[in-house]
């Protein structure tokens, strides 16, 4: 059993905007959210394209959603299908931000993603009364100010906040759970995978386990979960019972950070040389991101996806490294030893790479067989200052101008997408 007494008890709101990007196209088209028929893709000329929001009356009727591909939404004359408008997305996010501004201090937001954030409300009942009432003001605000619908979950900490939103104020607006909702609220889940942190993979463990909801992940042997899971399986253990100690700001799971990039790419890539042009354009991406948080990482993940043409399927494979590391040429070595020890020659459309077992970059181990190694990782920052100042196309590898590149032409778009 858990202490909840000697826990935080935090006021947390968890602010989502429904299909968000749907929602502000259509407010741009002078449409309703809630009601209209509109889906948002990336290139409407290419029939492959992918669908990155749907307006919650698409998501219903025709069970067109993000991930979905252009040819899959209906010829119906009252579906509008428009191309994304990322820097006008990203102006409304900020707006919404500071509107929050209102209510909390800028400590006490924590934007998540785009369309979700955070709001600590300790403290301001004197202001604006108590959390449910803020909670009301806010969605109205949202609504009157931006035309947008929003759903908001409360909880004492950030993990029951994004709980709550994703499981009950989706479909009631607003919902508020405590710590003694978790047994009636949270157990009866199941799939595991509705749970937010719970994958497709840590759920296909857990029911090899003869685990198949929530409240059995929560009274199953928190020593056999750490034996296979590691530090994980603690994690997982304790957020079955609503258990999340983490601040403002820090991920929710704690331990799992990582830095990464996924393409799918434009057109299907059959020459091996054009491919690892554009494995290497993506290492510079990962180690950039890397850099940037003062952070360097031993294991590296490669994903490629091959065409649906070819039946689709792929491989992911990891690996790794003694030493921690940021910078671009290690993780390119890496990602071409998983390559050549796994692709098998088929027509690749997807690739993603990953870089984790994170630990801040604030001690280079030096090596007698690479004394440049400090070198290599200041020409790394240093490659990333001039782009900072100067924009991302002001340095790019020689691949990047090759048949096969892809940085040019990515970076004229916003978030991956056009502006």
């Amino acid at each position: 059993m858990v202490d909840y007494h000697s826990l935080p008890h935090q006021q947390i709101l968890c602010v989502d905007i429904k299909s968000f990007y749907a929602s502000c196209s259509a407010v741009m088209a002078g449409l309703d959210p809630l009601t209209c028929y509109l889906v948002v893709v990336g290139d409407k000329q290419r029939e492959g394209s992918v669908v990155l929001a749907a307006s919650p009356r698409i998501k219903k009727e025709f069970g067109i959603k993000t991930g979905s591909r252009l040819f899959e939404v209906p010829n119906d004359p009252r579906i509008q299908v428009v191309e994304p408008k990322m820097a006008t997305y990203l102006r409304v996010s900020t707006e919404i931000t500071r509107m929050f501004h209102r209510y909390v201090p800028k400590e006490a937001i924590h934007v998540y993603s785009v369309d979700e954030s955070f709001i600590k409300l300790d403290g301001t009942n004197q202001l604006w009364g108590d959390v449910y009432e803020i909670a009301e003001k806010i969605k109205d605000e949202m609504e009157r100010e931006f035309q947008l619908p929003c759903a908001i979950g409360i909880g004492p900490n950030m993990l029951l906040a994004k709980l709550a939103l994703d499981l009950d104020a989706k479909n009631r607006g607003i919902a508020l759970w405590t710590y003694e909702d978790v047994p009636k609220k949270l157990w009866p889940v199941s799939p595991l995978r509705e749970m937010w942190g719970i994958g497709k993979r840590v759920e296909k463990t857990l029911n090899g386990m003869g685990i198949f909801s929530v409240g059995q992940l929560a009274n199953y042997d928190l020593a056999k979960l750490e034996a296979k899971f590691g530090v994980m399986g603690n994690q997982l253990y304790h957020h079955a019972w609503g258990v999340d100690l983490s601040e403002m700001g820090a991920p929710i799971m704690d331990g799992q950070i990582s830095f990464g990039k996924s393409q799918i790419l434009l057109r299907d890539y059959k020459i091996v040389t054009e491919i690892k042009q554009v494995i290497l354009e993506m290492c510079e991406e990962v180690a950039r991101r890397a850099r940037t948080h003062k952070m360097a990482g031993r294991t590296v993940n490669l994903g490629i996806g091959y065409s649906h043409e070819e039946l689709g399927g792929g491989f992911s494979r990891s690996k790794t490294m003694d030493v921690p590391t940021n910078i671009t040429m290690d993780l390119y070595r890496v990602c071409l030893e998983l390559f050549d020890k796994f692709y098998d020659g088929r027509t690749v459309r997807q690739i993603s790479i990953a870089l984790s077992n994170i630990v801040p970059d604030n001690v280079l181990q030096m090596s007698l067989f690479e004394p440049n190694q400090w070198k290599k990782r200041e020409l790394g920052y240093v490659v990333d200052r001039i782009r900072g100042r100067f924009g991302s196309e002001s340095l790019l590898r020689a691949v990047s101008y090759a048949e096969g590149g892809t940085a040019r032409t990515r970076a004229k778009l916003v978030g991956g997408h056009k502006a």
